[in-house]
Formats: structure tokens, sequence, C-alpha cells
């Protein structure tokens, strides 16, 4: 049996997708999380665009200036073609985006952004957190939510009918977890094993979310080694909490490579890891015999990431993080299977499947 993965220019070969970045968002918008910066501070961000002399007060406090959480204007844009076109010159190969309905996903973009840098762009399927849905979409059914999934997977997207998602995800949920929420990912736990496709969850930013959710999905029949979960590196940052997530089999991603700043404007009592950090979990999952379960990434989704804007970019994780990775014992084997195999393997579909 042959497997595919449906990216946004057509069915393609796992074998074909190359080094990969599975949690990125390259058109979208961020604003439903604007935060007041500090008073003392408040001037800095006064400005309608992002500039040298402001950059500094940005990456401390990203989400004090709207105009860095559009990731969907003109401007924005442009530094994500160029980026994805940087990250194709570094060896990059595929990114998998997660933006999801609540958060303006932009299929046709993908599709320019695919073709311009000729990297594959694989799209997801499902709904950010509650509060981000319309009234209409709040009404949906477990049953309605998993016939739009099952649609997009198979048919083709609402409005975009010439491009399939590949994945289920980013399907997002805050703490305590809003009935849409669950609904949306038991409908997840259902379909999964009908198409044997990816899904990926995002958590809110408390310990007990991670597992809450992998229980509902499981329970919903759902399959442990096609589900990620996301942001680890925000949200179980304890060894012992981290290892005992693993033993649930999902994929570990760690997925705010480029992220430096210990300040976590999104949850202040949580101290933000650094990438150095990050590179010591995965070799405490590794080491824990769970190689094949960890996945990187760097979440773009504000524009101060970009290089455009001062920022480090979709190729990063391969410019910067892998060497190091490499300085601290790594294998190139080791590395390959965390951002090529692993990759691969959960975005693979059996062809009979759809």
């Amino acid at each position: 049996m042959t497997s595919k993965v449906q990216t946004v220019l057509g069915d393609v070969s796992p074998s074909v997708l190359g080094r990969t970045l599975t949690h990125e968002h390259l058109g979208m918008n961020f604003e439903h999380f604007y935060r007041e910066p500090p008073t003392a501070l408040a001037e800095k961000f006064t400005s309608p665009e992002i500039e040298l002399k402001t950059i500094g007060y940005v990456r401390q406090y990203p989400y004090s200036m709207r105009y860095n959480l559009k990731l969907d204007d003109y401007e924005a844009e442009q530094a994500v073609v160029y980026d994805v076109s940087e990250y194709k010159k570094a060896g990059g190969g595929t990114i998998v985006e997660n933006t999801t309905e609540g958060i303006k996903r932009h299929l046709s973009f993908y599709q320019s952004v695919s073709k311009a840098s000729n990297v594959h762009i694989v799209a997801g399927t499902g709904h950010y957190i509650a509060d981000l849905q319309t009234g209409d979409t709040l009404k949906r059914s477990t049953e309605d939510v998993y016939n739009h999934m099952l649609q997009e997977l198979t048919e083709g997207c609402v409005n975009h009918p010439d491009i399939k998602a590949g994945f289920m995800g980013e399907i997002a949920s805050v703490w305590p977890l809003r009935d849409f929420e669950r609904r949306a990912i038991q409908a997840a736990g259902e379909l999964q094993p009908q198409l044997g496709c990816g899904v990926s969850f995002h958590p809110h930013r408390v310990k007990e979310a991670p597992f809450e959710i992998i229980r509902l999905y499981l329970e919903a029949g759902g399959s442990a080694d096609k589900a990620v979960m996301s942001h680890l590196d925000r949200t179980l940052v304890e060894d012992d909490i981290l290892l005992e997530f693993a033993e649930l089999g999902t994929y570990c991603q760690l997925d705010l490579f480029g992220t430096e700043v210990s300040y976590y404007q999104l949850a202040v009592t949580t101290d933000m890891l650094s990438d150095a950090q990050r590179i010591q979990k995965i070799s405490l999952l590794v080491g824990e015999g769970r190689e094949d379960k960890v996945l990187m990434s760097h979440d773009i989704h504000t524009k101060h990431r970009l290089t455009t804007f001062g920022g480090h970019g979709y190729a990063h994780i391969i410019n910067n993080v892998l060497p190091k990775m490499k300085s601290k014992g790594f294998t190139q084997q080791q590395i390959d299977n965390i951002t090529i195999e692993n990759p691969a393997r959960w975005l693979a579909i059996a062809s009979k499947t759809l």
C-alpha cells in the first residue's frame, strides 16, 4: 500500500518532503491576543510599523503592537514569500501550515507561496479556540465538525475546492475546555482512524491541558501515533511532566524555536525556554527512547519573527539550531529522523483512504 501527503498543490509522496517544519503560519491574524504594553513603555508602541529603534521592545512585548499581529497584510505576505524562499535555499523542503478557522486561514496565498518558493505547503482543517468562532459555528455538533473536516480532507476546502487539507489542526482550546472545543477534539478522534491522517492540537498554557486533550481524543478513537501536541516548550517545561506526557505515545513538538525572550506575555508566570533549553528537552526525550516522536518548528505568527522585520525567519532551525544540536552530540541520523522522517510518517496517509 502506498502513502501520500496532501499539499496545497496536490498529492506528493512522503519521500519527497525533505526537511520539514511541522508548525508554522504563513498567513493569519492574531489581533485577538493584543495586550496593552507596560505604561512606562506605551509610547514605544505607537508607531504604525516596526522600526529599528523599537524592535527590541517588540521582541520583549510582541503582543503589544497591533501591526505586529497582522500576518495577513501586504507587507507580511511579501516578507513571508522571501523567508520561505530563503528556507528553500537553506535546504528546507516542506512547511506545515497550522492556521484554522478563527484566525483567517488564507489558502490561495499558501498556494502562491508554494509556487514561488518550490516548498511543499500542507494546510490544515479544523477550528481555533471557541472565543474566535462565530455564533453559527459554535452551534455545530460533533457530527457537524466531523463532516466539515471530512469534506476538506477528501473533497476540497470550503471556498477552495481545488485544495485538500492534509491534516487536522491546529485544533485549539483554552482552559477549562469550552463545550465547542470538546466537540472539536472528539470529532478529530472519531475521524482520524477513518482516514488515517495526522492531527495537531494546540493546548492552553497550563500543564493539565495536553493530558485532557489527548484523553478526549483517544477515548473518541484517535490514534496516539498520528497526533501531535504542540507548544510543549511553553506548557510542559518540567522534565518529569514532559516525560509523563510522552508515555501517551503522541508526537511531542517543541515549536517555539527562535523565541529567546524568557518573559512570556500570554502566561507571565511561565519562564519561556531558550533554544538551548529546547535542545536539552529534545535530548531528554531522545535519551528516554522517544526519538521517533519528536518534532521541531518555530510557530511564526507575528511579523517581528520574519527577517524583513528583524527576526530569524523560517530557516532559523536549519541555519542555527541543527548545527548547535550536532555540537551537543546529536548524530546526523538523529537530526534527520526528527526533521525529515518523523514529519513524513506523521503526514503520510494511505492512498486508498482518501
